[in-house]
């Protein structure tokens, strides 16, 4: 079992899913990395790295294969394109990748939390979905989605998800941590 003091959390720290990843986090005494841009407001800068624009273009993807791998279009604003770039760098840094959010029917995750999930499929990274209408964790395994409660197994996270974190999604959060890093003499 891993010592929570030894993993290290990558984020966007955006209000929702990765601001109550972020602070679990920092109430199990794990080291946090809060990646950022110039004119853009987060809701937690534990960690915060600011990102140049330099460093940021290392992400940039097309928006011709973001629309064919999430089988959608998303805005192509700067901005919107910025919080893609941020995707990348997240999950390049955290080796598991943790996401909160809704699975659709093409085995996509809705809004900008799918492009995280994708890139971890892409980079072949172990990556886990609490699908907050099915109040579930979902693996993806084998090319599909399986039903399996996580556990935090890697040195380096990466989490994203949405704005809108249900109560049950808080829990499983939660859940997850206690998990991955209860013993039985706490």
């Amino acid at each position: 079992m891993l010592e929570p003091n030894k993993v290290t959390l990558y984020s966007g720290g955006h209000k929702g899913t990765e601001e109550y990843f972020g602070k679990a986090a920092e109430k199990w005494g794990m080291q946090e990395v809060t990646f950022n841009f110039a004119g853009h407001g987060i809701s937690r800068e534990r960690g915060v790295k600011m990102l140049s624009d330099e460093e940021l273009a290392r992400g940039g993807v097309g928006p011709d294969i973001i629309r064919k791998r999430m089988e959608r279009s998303f805005a192509t604003t700067p901005m919107m394109q910025k919080i893609f770039q941020v995707l990348f760098h997240i999950v390049n840094n955290g080796y598991q990748v943790f996401a909160v959010g809704w699975l659709l029917s093409n085995g996509t995750v809705k809004g900008g939390t799918g492009w995280g999930v994708e890139l971890a499929k892409l980079f072949n990274r172990p990556v886990h979905l609490f699908e907050q209408d099915r109040k579930e964790w979902l693996s993806w395994v084998n090319h599909e989605w399986v039903t399996e409660d996580p556990v935090i197994s890697h040195k380096t996270v990466a989490v994203t998800g949405t704005r809108y974190l249900t109560d049950e999604g808080r829990q499983a959060i939660d859940e997850l941590f206690d998990r991955s890093f209860k013993t039985s003499d706490k």
